[in-house]
């Protein structure tokens, strides 16, 4: 018999990255690392991570609660509840909260691979280390991820 994974509210582990809070719903283990799912929740008035792309894995954002920004290359797009936005590797990319209300947000990762980038984030804020986007960047590319320089 196959493993089934249920995560009940508030369960699934937790990781504070100040203005960010993920949990994870799906670390990949039960889908044979083919999907990691999070799901984020942004303080009002946060940024995101500097703008990047994936190689690795393609990215998807569903809007819970709150009115997320995504910024692609360029483009702005105020991103609603109900809103989804899927990310392709090599597509420049961030996020922020510019509102006064919380965001939530459901984070999928095919494959699951940058379940971990949050982890090790956590690690390295946890050793000391303050995040500088040399130390975000630094970070990210454990994981198949470059910043988006070109568009900083």
């Amino acid at each position: 018999m196959n493993n089934v994974s249920v995560v009940a509210p508030g369960a699934g582990e937790v990781i504070d990255l100040g203005g960010a809070r993920i949990r994870i719903l799906e670390d990949g283990s039960t889908t044979a690392h083919r999907l990691g799912i999070g799901e984020i929740t942004l303080a009002p008035h946060t940024e995101g991570p500097p703008q990047h792309r994936h190689s690795l894995h393609d990215e998807g954002f569903y809007v819970v609660s709150g009115t997320a920004r995504f910024t692609v290359g360029e483009s702005r797009y105020d991103a609603p509840a109900g809103t989804l936005a899927m990310i392709p590797p090599g597509a420049p990319h961030t996020f922020a909260n510019p509102g006064d209300e919380p965001v939530v947000m459901i984070n999928t990762f095919t494959p699951d691979l940058y379940v971990r980038y949050f982890q090790d984030l956590r690690d390295t804020m946890a050793a000391g280390q303050e995040m500088t986007p040399q130390v975000v960047g630094e970070v990210m590319g454990r994981y198949g991820t470059v910043a988006a320089t070109d568009f900083a």
